[in-house]
């Protein structure tokens, strides 16, 4: 195997015009396993392709590209490093997209892995070509980049390069180049304060974060709310929270909130905002971002009811995501008279909305509803069966004419409405009390796209998996939900052929 495409190496290498060669290599390349191309090929002779790079044929490149993707994964991070680590540096300058994401690829695999590193370690001239990349117009380069720096920063050794050592300078120089770019670093930089405690201590040493926030907390309010997002990221760890606490910024992010109303340019960064705290309650609780924030929560409510779409779409989403779990249940529904207005506004958007507003209400409501098995306390069924009787006069079926309209959105949204109540004793006896319903869940002909499929068979599991729906349902309805269970969710029925031989 290995002499062969050895040979097919050997060809090209004589050829003027290589690419028909180098299609018939591809093509012989693309049928090898990768398990044989790594056991039989040896980087001897990847040379030759490397040099045919040196070409403005936009097709030559692309296969020659094609070609080393698929050779030098079959090499381990160390031959790389030892044996590739100019031609990849090459790539690293190349006026082709392409070969530049090959060479930070690769690049990628070798800093990964803790011997090779060291030969990347060594070489400053490499690493700051890749810092430089993030720099360039073309964004999958940039993000490649950043992919690659992020994983050099998982050893010590490579955050002392990184922060403690000339290349720190490097990064500060390319964020000068436009905002666009500054804010791709602040991306690797959060990404690297993510992992512990210990790289966001580098990162805030290096005074990347402090910098970041003072944007948060600038004038420019576009700055801004692009800020608030790389803040939030940073808030997805609880090392990244507590450092952001001991900053104070979730208070002025909460004084922001209070001041938005006198800015009348707030709907630019206040949707960023309010989504920082919604990640805060999902990931600490619920009831103390609630109370030691009231702004966000009375901020939500109001955007819920705001006529503007992008408003009442991050309330939606935020209120689904703090209403996913039990605390936020119990939040919400302190607020009384508060909240029962926002599920009206959310029927009332889920059924006669814009179609993406209408699938964010429907999936908001899931959410609220969804309600575990091992959460099932008489209290908090109580106030899941009350919350789906606000939302209509006969809530089932408004749900159920969502389901039947020519929108599979919708019809996979509503479904996940019936999902999440399924599980529940009071959800099961208000879908055999409503006619038509239990032929309705089990008809095959309703939803063809997979979608569609998938999200009828996870009503139909989630029905079946309680122990009260056999008692609830009756036996001859629970059975026909175990046998479409057991057919799975993309089954056919197969059709008699009739035959006609002799037929007039």
């Amino acid at each position: 195997m290995a002499a062969s495409i050895d040979s097919l190496l050997a060809e090209i290498s004589d050829i003027e015009d290589p690419i028909e060669e180098l299609k018939h290599l591809k093509t012989a390349i693309l049928s090898i396993p990768i398990s044989t191309l790594r056991d039989s090929v040896t980087g001897d002779r990847f040379d030759v392709i490397f040099s045919l790079l040196s070409t403005t044929e936009r097709e030559q490149i692309e296969l020659c590209v094609d070609i080393l993707e698929r050779l030098l994964v079959a090499l381990s991070p160390v031959s790389l490093a030892q044996d590739f680590r100019e031609a990849l540096q090459g790539g690293l300058t190349h006026h082709a997209e392409g070969v530049k994401i090959l060479a930070l690829t690769q690049i990628g695999r070798i800093v990964a892995h803790p011997e090779a590193v060291t030969e990347i370690l060594n070489n400053d001239d490499i690493l700051q070509e890749v810092i430089h990349c993030i720099g360039g117009d073309h964004i999958a380069v940039a993000k490649q980049a950043i992919l690659s720096l992020s994983k050099l920063s998982h050893s010590k050794a490579g955050l002392d390069k990184l922060f403690r050592s000339s290349l720190l300078k490097d990064m500060k120089d390319v964020m000068e180049i436009s905002d666009i770019v500054r804010y791709r670093v602040y991306e690797l930089v959060v990404d690297i304060a993510s992992v512990s405690d210990i790289s966001l201590g580098y990162c805030a040493s290096s005074s990347f974060i402090s910098q970041l926030l003072a944007e948060l907390m600038g004038e420019d309010v576009l700055i801004r709310a692009t800020a608030i997002e790389m803040v939030t990221g940073l808030a997805q760890s609880q090392h990244g929270r507590q450092h952001l606490a001991q900053q104070g910024v979730m208070d002025k992010i909460s004084n922001m909130i209070k001041g938005a109303n006198t800015d009348p340019f707030s709907s630019l960064y206040l949707p960023g905002l309010v989504k920082f705290f919604g990640t805060l309650a999902i990931t600490d609780s619920p009831q103390q971002v609630c109370e030691m924030y009231p702004a966000f929560q009375n901020k939500v409510f109001e955007m819920a009811l705001d006529p503007d779409p992008v408003m009442t779409g991050v309330a939606l989403d935020t209120l689904g995501l703090v209403g996913s779990t039990v605390e936020g249940k119990q939040v919400l529904q302190k607020t009384g008279e508060q909240f029962k207005a926002v599920l009206v506004r959310m029927s009332q958007l889920a059924h006669l909305g814009a179609t993406e507003m209408r699938v964010r209400s429907l999936d908001a409501i899931a959410q609220l509803l969804n309600l575990e098995v091992e959460h099932q306390s008489e209290d908090l069924l109580a106030l899941t069966e009350s919350w789906f009787l606000l939302l209509a006069n006969k809530p089932m079926d408004m749900i159920t004419n969502i389901c039947t309209q020519p929108f599979p959105e919708l019809h996979c949204s509503g479904l996940r409405v019936f999902t999440a109540i399924a599980p529940q004793p009071w959800g099961q006896r208000l879908m055999i009390g409503t006619p038509s319903f239990m032929e309705f869940i089990v008809d095959r002909s309703t939803g063809k796209t997979k979608e569609a499929k998938d999200a009828k068979f996870a009503l139909v599991g989630a029905l079946v998996s309680t122990s009260t729906a056999a008692t609830i349902l009756g036996s001859r309805n629970y059975l026909q939900l175990r046998t479409y269970l057991r057919e799975g969710a993309y089954y056919v029925a197969a059709v008699a052929a009739v035959s006609t031989d002799g037929a007039e």
